[in-house]
């Protein structure tokens, strides 16, 4: 079996932690836009889905998009009520 190199055992510790954190960041943002129903959650959903584009851990143009549909969201249902 070949030697492992230091460097890539790190970067494969990194990664995996990386990745784990960059999972409960998206689950979170996923559990937070469904319960959107007042702007005070709204404002909450927005913070964390700037807060995750600002980290890389989803896009700008993503988190702009599902920021837009949010609000229209919301709007349409103060609407009907």
């Amino acid at each position: 079996m070949a030697k492992r190199s230091q460097s890539g055992l790190k970067r494969k510790r990194q990664a995996e932690k990386r990745r784990q954190h960059n999972q409960a960041v998206t689950s979170r943002l996923r559990t937070l836009t469904k319960q959107v129903n007042t702007p005070e959650t709204l404002r909450a959903a927005i913070a964390a889905l700037d807060a995750a584009a600002g980290a890389g851990i989803i896009h700008k143009n993503t988190a702009a998009r599902r920021k837009s549909r949010l609000v229209r969201r919301l709007t349409r249902e103060q609407a009907r009520a």
